[in-house]
């Protein structure tokens, strides 16, 4: 098996210098190749990245080298960064007059809400990234690497993942399930300490390599099975990116959970509170079961009850069994082999799925929280639309305005001010001409991006609501303007400031 290049702080702080000389960055690469042959790319697409990389500049040998995997000739790779020391450290390996990479180094903007972006490379295996030039192919091997052992790089669910989380200065986070060390890498912007642990040692040495390339060293890393590495130390964050797919087996390390069903997400689900500092958050991609007779919004439910922990579970997306199979039989390129091993393959997909009476499977988000509620709040909900990204400030906001709802009955909600929050806009839906409108959508453009219907006391509402009057003073108010019983209109307006605050359409005033 080939093994990861060598780490050696020095020389990679030279190779850093000769990159960021080259402005071989996520900003370098998509002036150079423009949002064209950038898009493409990220389709698998090479060939107008090879157009635009025909002049030899460093930046153009480099994105030939780790962006596209072509081989150049030994002295564009001498005029782009420190050859020899790629060559000896493994970064590079000899191919006639030319050399070439033996690694993916791919530029990526290191974003944290609140900070300035910062430059960093993720280190992966060939192929594994997305945009990777020729793909993980099929087979047991794939570019001299096993493919069990394969460590992929930048994709759709590291960047989910990265973009849901929520991001404040804390002491202490634990990736669970590294990789190439992608969470990792934001998470040490803004930790005291990270450690990344994963089943596959391999993997890690990609992270220690991502981690140093982009010029971090306050990251520890730990070889095991999920919490086991960390025995029972608690975290303010963890965030996991783990091998969720739902797969009759365990092939793959980098996607194959190895239990049965969807138990390796639930497990995660319910040791997280072991291992969570007291206001803490858990963020994890999975994927879960849609069983024959069960309601899957329960069953999820089921996974959070008795942890002790706030959580918020979003569906983004269903398949049935059959497209769930084709999707990673595709990825694990069996629709390459011979038509008999896919479909016996396909079809030990689809027996395990009968057997355990599963219709479909979801994909989804998954946020707990050690809130110290006795009663905590548990919301499983579906939610395949658009979202602003990134969305962890919007996540960490819906927490707190739990902790608003929680300790506010219905008369505190009345005692409390509100304003409206903002980009919320009005529609009023009728038929054309009418002189007063069906009914009027509130939208938020924010966050979720949400609509609610509301009735004419909520839209009066909403529409004064600025910091200044309480919720009761408003009401009472409007109930004068309508000429109705300003008691009655107490009682059940309640229940809509409870689903405004909820949604985020108004929130409490400062």
């Amino acid at each position: 098996m080939i093994s990861s290049p060598v780490l050696d702080p020095t020389r990679l702080a030279k190779l850093r210098e000769a990159l960021l000389a080259a402005s071989y960055t996520a900003d370098g690469c998509l002036d150079l190749l423009g949002p064209t042959g950038y898009a493409a790319l990220a389709r698998s697409e090479a060939v107008p990245a090879l157009r635009a990389t025909r002049g030899g500049s460093p930046l153009e040998t480099l994105v030939r080298l780790f962006l596209l995997q072509q081989p150049v000739p030994y002295r564009a790779a001498a005029a782009a960064l420190p050859v020899e020391d790629c060559l000896a450290d493994g970064w590079l390996r000899p191919d006639g007059d030319s050399v070439r990479a033996t690694v993916d180094v791919r530029p990526y903007a290191n974003e944290v809400s609140g900070l300035p972006s910062s430059d960093a490379w993720v280190v992966s295996d060939l192929g594994c990234a997305v945009g990777g030039a020729g793909g993980i192919g099929s087979g047991e091997t794939a570019h001299g690497v096993a493919r069990k052992d394969l460590v992929l790089g930048v994709g759709g669910a590291s960047t989910t993942l990265a973009n849901i989380t929520v991001r404040r200065p804390v002491r202490s986070v634990l990736d669970l399930g590294s990789g190439s060390g992608v969470q990792t890498l934001h998470a040490a912007r803004h930790a005291q300490r990270v450690t990344a642990t994963d089943l596959n040692e391999r993997a890690l040495r990609f992270t220690e390599l991502t981690l140093a390339l982009s010029g971090f060293d306050s990251t520890e890393t730990v070889a095991g099975s999920l919490f086991e590495p960390v025995g029972e130390r608690r975290f303010d964050l963890i965030v996991s990116n783990p091998p969720f797919v739902i797969s009759p087996g365990g092939r793959f390390t980098y996607r194959d959970g190895g239990m049965a069903g969807d138990d390796l997400c639930r497990s995660l689900v319910r040791s997280a509170a072991d291992h969570l500092e007291p206001g803490g958050y858990c963020q994890l991609l999975a994927n879960w079961q849609h069983v024959k007779g069960e309601d899957w919004q329960d069953r999820l439910a089921g996974w959070v009850a008795g942890t002790g922990l706030d959580a918020w579970v979003v569906q983004r997306e269903v398949q049935d069994v059959a497209q769930y199979a084709e999707l990673w039989l595709r990825d694990g390129g069996d629709h390459r082999g011979a038509g008999g091993d896919y479909q016996a393959r396909y079809g030990k997909w689809l027996d395990a799925f009968e057997a355990g009476r599963v219709e479909g499977i979801g994909f989804g988000w998954i946020t707990l929280r050690a809130g110290g509620a006795e009663r905590p709040t548990v919301r499983v909900e579906e939610w395949p639309h658009p979202v602003e990204q990134p969305l962890g400030p919007h996540i960490e906001e819906w927490f707190d305005r739990q902790d608003f709802l929680r300790t506010h009955d219905d008369a505190a909600l009345l005692a409390a001010r509100y304003v409206l929050a903002d980009e919320v806009v009005q529609e009023q839906v009728g038929a054309p001409g009418a002189e007063d409108p069906e009914h009027v959508v509130l939208r938020h453009n924010r966050g979720m991006r949400r609509a609610t219907k509301v009735d004419t006391v909520g839209a009066g509402f909403v529409g004064v609501c600025d910091g200044t009057l309480s919720a009761g003073e408003i009401v009472d108010a409007i109930a004068q303007l309508l000429g109705e019983d300003r008691v009655v209109l107490r009682d059940r307006v309640p229940e809509s400031l409870r689903l405004l605050t909820e949604q985020g359409f108004i929130q409490p005033a400062s």
